[in-house]
């Protein structure tokens, strides 16, 4: 009996640490709402990327080494990426190392991270199942549905874009 609950909760550990949903970052959702006004799921999309971003390039939250450049139409939803990927990242306007660029369409909403240091970059877009998902979400129900981008694992958010 002894080995059984031991085998369980090993398999239980194991695979709870295989997952590939993230780990919620603690007041990440406030820290979008601070930025942003609201924690809606393009929002916290942004969010998602601006962390994964620094992650990759081994930069800290703040880094004035960090330089995103957020493309998109300027229509609201598009552009919600770009206060989210300011609210992980610390990049801001007045420091001059944020900046939005006008897109045709919302196929080329896209987000391009780099280290002015090393010249090393990243460009992250929302997955095609993520906008199929999260495109007009109703206003009341932009909470609800930013949660539920924080849980989702990375694929199901964004992907590479690859030059």
């Amino acid at each position: 009996m002894h080995r059984r609950l031991l085998l369980s909760v090993t398999l239980g550990l194991t695979l709870g640490c295989a997952s590939t949903k993230p780990t919620a970052e603690p007041g990440a959702l406030e820290r979008v709402a601070l930025v942003h006004g609201g924690a809606g799921p393009w929002a916290v999309a942004g969010y998602r990327m601006g962390d994964f971003a620094l992650q990759q390039l081994g930069l800290p939250r703040g880094s004035f080494k960090l330089e995103v450049i957020h493309h998109s139409p300027a229509k609201v939803q598009y552009t919600c990426v770009a206060d989210g990927a300011a609210a992980a990242t610390g990049a801001s306007l007045g420091k001059l190392n944020l900046s939005l660029v006008t897109a045709p369409t919302p196929e080329d909403v896209a987000t391009t991270y780099r280290n002015r240091d090393t010249g090393q970059s990243l460009t992250l877009r929302p997955s095609a199942s993520f906008v199929q998902r999260f495109r007009d979400v109703p206003r009341e129900m932009l909470g609800e549905a930013g949660r539920a981008v924080l849980t989702l694992p990375d694929a199901d958010v964004f992907e590479t874009v690859t030059p």
